[in-house]
């Protein structure tokens, strides 16, 4: 890749981004259509997210991807917002136009597209969401959105949990929604009570590669189990549903997903999804992000 003054920049703003997979995704997909772009890690502390758009603007930038910790506090400072964003509550994609910042949502996109191509449609289904956190409202929102039967979102802490069933189901006034503390109790009570189980949760990631939101000795329910972690690609909350033999839809394929919907706002050009997952895969299969 070719840094010119040609160059459109865009990013990843995050705290920590050291470890993000998506420069090498994206900077891959540039250069496979032939575009001057280049996209770079931006870490950005908590308290400093307030100087994120000002900086954009100055510096040119097309847009960014917006991870942990900033996804709903990015919110404030955006001059138009998606509908789909506000109503998920959160914001993962920027795009600079004009100078104005522009707020999108892609994760609800890209998760129902990662469930869509394993074969598993959520119309209908009885859903169990592990966490509350911004994943978990787009995961929550693209279950609703695509006709789920049934919502259950457990959390370690419950009120969060019930905000997010408070903001959701006035929207979905057909869907039942309910909310319980994420506990050994309430996972045990779960038993087949449900078709598709989601962790949005970071337990499992590395380094904490053995820890899973769902404890040791309690059977999982009779469903889909899938996990937003990808790093490991077979978490140990995946591996848990495999000795029970049920079907599991890993993390890279909402990553990847995300990101296609994000190129495309970026750039108006589709995105080139088998480079997309490629790279991540070849990167993944290496173990090179496990180094540090």
């Amino acid at each position: 890749m070719k840094i010119t003054g040609e160059t459109k920049i865009v990013g990843i703003l995050g705290y920590p981004v050291a470890h993000s997979l998506s420069p090498l995704m994206h900077n891959a997909a540039f250069a496979a259509l032939g575009l001057n772009w280049a996209y770079i890690p931006l870490p950005v502390e908590p308290e400093r997210v307030e100087k994120v758009t000002p900086a954009l603007r100055t510096f040119n930038f097309m847009g960014a991807n917006v991870t942990v910790p900033h996804k709903q506090a990015i919110m404030r400072y955006m001059d138009e917002i998606d509908p789909v964003a506000r109503e998920i509550g959160a914001v993962n994609t920027i795009a600079v136009r004009d100078g104005r910042m522009l707020g999108f949502n892609t994760d609800a996109d890209g998760f129902l597209q990662s469930l869509l191509e394993t074969g598993f449609s959520p119309r209908g289904a009885r859903c169990l969401v592990l966490g509350a956190g911004g994943a978990a409202r787009a995961v929550v929102f693209s279950l609703a959105k695509a006709g789920a039967r049934a919502i259950s979102i457990f959390n370690r802490t419950v009120e969060r949990a019930a905000f997010l069933v408070d903001d959701i189901s006035s929207v979905y006034a057909d869907i039942r929604f309910s909310c319980e503390l994420l506990s050994p109790q309430t996972l045990d009570a779960a038993n087949n009570s449900f078709d598709l189980v989601v962790n949005t949760t970071s337990l499992g990631m590395f380094p904490q590669v053995d820890a899973s939101p769902w404890d040791d000795g309690i059977p999982l329910p009779e469903a889909v189990i899938c996990d937003l972690v990808y790093t490991p690609i077979q978490t140990k909350f995946l591996q848990q549903a495999a000795s029970q033999g049920l079907p599991t839809v890993d993390g890279t394929g909402m990553l990847i997903y995300q990101g296609a919907k994000a190129f495309e706002i970026w750039t108006g050009e589709p995105a080139p999804v088998a480079v997309l997952r490629q790279t991540l895969l070849s990167v993944l299969k290496t173990g090179k992000q496990f180094s540090d």
